[in-house]
């Protein structure tokens, strides 16, 4: 009898495949309204499970509170600014306001969405140049993205760099670390698995069968190439 692949159990059963509880409740992004102009005042820096780099709670002068991303350098009692032109760390500006050469991270890709891109901890991108309605923008891989003026991104650095320079050393550790995120590891090959645990497992270590799959097919055999129009490498000419 067929059993449903490990990345497929998640979810399900028992506490080893269930979120904990608290990983991913506080929502870290920008308000909805592009508009907005708010001065805040930093009150609270934490850590939280769900993210490597260190929160901040602000203050807004309306009275409301929001968490965003901490930049490093940033204390208790500093002012952040989102949607007027001002210069500090760890304040909310659009793309097109942001000055070529400024680090910035917690970007949007789309203006609204509440930032996606650069939050993770010691990390930063820079503006390279503005170009008509679109911004150029090098990100910490080196690739270069054009995004549009309208959207948002934090001033500074993200807090929290040293995380990764002390080596984890052994897998337990890792463990714990992805565990308290709720993130599957490690990440096996299927045809490193057992021929139970996965359609293309077994001692071959190749998968020793078509990797195209129906759509229709059932759960335990949907991997590979699923409903592909086409496989292998395109002719040339």
């Amino acid at each position: 009898m067929g059993k449903k692949l490990r990345q497929q159990r998640r979810g399900k059963g028992t506490k080893a495949y269930t979120k904990p509880p608290g990983t991913f409740d506080i929502r870290v992004e920008y308000a909805h309204n592009i508009a907005a102009k708010l001065e805040g005042e930093v009150v609270e820096l934490f850590n939280h499970t769900g993210h490597t780099a260190p929160l901040m709670e602000i203050e807004y002068e309306d009275f409301s509170t929001g968490c965003l991303v901490a930049p490093e350098g940033i204390k208790l009692g500093d002012k952040v600014y989102v949607g007027k032109k001002e210069y500090s760390l760890g304040s909310v500006l659009k793309l097109g306001e942001i000055p070529e050469g400024m680090p910035i991270y917690n970007i949007e890709s789309t203006p609204g969405d509440g930032g996606k891109l650069v939050r993770s901890a010691g990390s930063t991108a820079y503006v390279t140049a503005h170009l008509g309605s679109v911004t150029n923008v090098t990100l910490p891989s080196k690739a270069s993205v054009e995004l549009s003026n309208e959207c948002r991104a934090q001033l500074g650095m993200v807090a929290g760099g040293g995380m990764t320079e002390q080596p984890i050393v052994k897998a337990g550790k890792n463990h714990y670390i992805m565990h308290a995120t709720n993130r599957g590891w490690p990440v096996i090959r299927g045809v490193k698995s057992n021929p139970v645990d996965h359609p293309f497992g077994g001692k071959q270590h190749h998968k020793g069968k078509s990797s195209m799959t129906s759509r229709n097919a059932p759960p335990g055999r949907k991997v590979g190439h699923i409903a592909a129009r086409r496989v292998g490498r395109r002719k040339k000419g």
